[in-house]
């Protein structure tokens, strides 16, 4: 989950508040402190509140929570006369486009680290990544509209970001940084998106770089967004980011797309009843308490009709539901606040059978140098499979409304999911060895999984047959091996567990291949074993 790094000075002016007060009170609205540092305090947010992603998201809201400033926060949008085109070849490659102009900024190195931040952020909450969506600032100073969104042959040439001599798209792709890590979305494609200005100078390839041309500095003071993706997510980022700046002062400016402005920061209306909220909350708060609330929480609200009318504000596209309404009239009212309450039948609680089993293995696993870890098990085919070099498995369980490209399937083994774990922590000192104990769904089935890996230079095929000999032995539990075809592994370093003649789990040394596919470099070992062997 993101953690958003909070610096007591601009938080203090941008919110009004100090350093204890923010410390004390922000858990209170639904986050985890994840340090305290002398100048600044990092703070963990949820992914689905994106509008808290950056210190001018959360002054607005703590301001607000605290009852400074209540209410919807109003955002006025002028013309800016500035207009951009899109090329119909972009329908099959990168469709949806949504702008703005924001004049007026008045940057230090605090503000722009905070912009560059909530943009990597929105990528990977919004964007999945840059997949979906992805966002480019610019310098306006420096660029000449209108411009153009097309679709351009990959030999055209142009200087990226971070770059001083001019590469094709084509290289940008093979030998960039941004373009390594991000080629996967455009190679399918014969051409790529660009956006350029009346001169023909490069504003962004997106989603990979901008040009070098239009960085922001300190000396900008207007700045030109373009969000280019999949879907009218594009709206939801751009709208995020914009009202961001505008807490720092800058005055927002509508962009005209083949005649249709963006951006469009009204609210939506949506209704809600006393009824629904004390049903959820399991006690009584009158329309004008509910109201409040929802103020503190930056909403607009009024009676209408025996109800309560609700104002949305842009930025806030997480609220789908009038149970996301209602979750913020609790924080609103105060978690704390909420008396707790002893339950009205009596019973005596003792541990499952699948608990203790998890907390035996745990000890074992703790025990030969191996550090627990918790992935989601949400995961996508590519990961399961593809990535793992197997072939696709019978009775996968598909998520029938999938939120993004990355959790499209209910995961059937652990391993490919500790390998990413190590590929986000390759920066880390090694060796590196992590477990978990948790839970696959294969055929309808729950079963319970114990998987292990671990990578550093010397790691071998020796050093994992014998955690798993300690493991079943520590278990008491008898097992044969015989040689494995699972294609994850190298051959003739690879092998099954069998548990009464029947394959129970695998161990071996990670191919190459597959930890390539993750990223990584050096030697893997790992090994996964289910219920019927624990």
């Amino acid at each position: 989950m993101p953690v958003i790094t909070l610096y007591y000075d601009d938080i203090e002016e941008l919110s009004g508040l100090g350093k204890e007060t923010v410390i004390k009170r922000i858990p209170m609205m639904g986050c985890d402190i994840e340090r305290i540092e002398d100048d600044q305090v990092d703070i963990e947010f949820f992914p689905n509140r994106p509008d808290l992603y950056s210190p001018e998201g959360v002054a607005r809201a703590i301001r607000g929570f605290l009852e400074i400033e209540t209410g919807l926060r109003d955002f006025s949008i002028t013309r800016s006369g500035i207009e951009i085109t899109k090329d119909a070849g972009l329908s099959n490659i990168r469709p949806y486009l949504a702008c703005a102009v924001v004049r007026g900024m008045k940057f230090n190195s605090r503000s722009i680290e905070s912009l560059m931040a909530l943009q990597e952020s929105l990528h990977w909450a919004v964007g999945r990544n840059r997949r979906k969506v992805s966002i480019g600032v610019h310098d306006l100073g420096r660029i000449e509209p209108p411009f153009r969104y097309i679709a351009q042959d990959p030999d055209f040439r142009f200087t990226p970001l971070d770059f001083t001599e001019p590469m094709t798209m084509r290289e940008i792709l093979e030998r960039h940084p941004k373009g390594i890590k991000f080629a996967n979305i455009l190679e399918k494609f014969d051409k790529y998106p660009l956006i350029l200005d009346s001169q023909d100078n490069v504003l962004s390839f997106p989603p990979i770089i901008n040009g070098e041309l239009s960085r922001v500095t300190e000396e900008t003071t207007d700045l030109f967004i373009e969000v280019t993706g999949l879907d009218p997510a594009v709206s939801v980022a751009l709208n995020i980011v914009v009202a961001s700046l505008a807490e720092r002062g800058g005055d927002i400016e509508s962009v005209s797309i083949d005649g249709t402005d963006t951006p469009d920061i009204k609210p939506r209306c949506m209704k809600l009843k006393g009824s629904e909220v004390e049903e959820h909350l399991g006690f009584k708060l009158s329309n004008d308490e509910i109201i409040h609330c929802l103020e503190k929480m930056r909403y607009g609200a009024r009676e209408s009709g025996g109800g309560i009318e609700v104002s949305v504000p842009a930025y806030r596209s997480d609220i789908l539901h009038n149970c996301d309404l209602i979750e913020d009239i609790a924080i609103g009212y105060g978690f704390d606040k909420i008396k707790p309450e002893l339950p009205k039948t009596l019973t005596t609680g003792k541990a499952h059978p699948i608990s203790k089993l998890k907390d035996s293995l745990r000890e074992i696993m703790v025990g030969l140098g191996y550090f627990e870890v918790m992935p989601f098990t949400l995961t996508s085919e590519r990961v399961q499979f593809d990535k793992m070099r197997r072939e696709k498995a019978d009775g996968v369980t598909h998520i029938l409304y999938p939120i993004s490209e990355d959790h499209t399937i209910v995961r059937t083994t652990i391993l490919p999911n500790l390998l990413e774990i190590l590929s986000i922590n390759k920066h880390r000192e090694l060796p590196q060895r992590i477990f978990e104990v948790g839970e696959i769904v294969l055929d309808c089935r729950t079963e319970q999984k114990l998987g292990a890996v671990a990578i550093h230079p010397q790691a071998n095929f020796t050093e994992i047959q014998a955690v798993v000999d300690a493991v079943l032995r520590e278990r008491r539990i008898a097992y044969e091996v015989r040689e494995s075809d699972d294609p994850a592994f190298i051959e003739g370093r690879r092998a099954d567990i069998l548990l009464n003649g029947m394959k129970a789990g695998v161990f071996g040394e990670i191919h190459p291949g597959v930890i390539s596919d993750f990223g990584l470099e050096h030697p893997i070992i790992g090994f996964e074993m289910g219920s019927d062997i624990l």
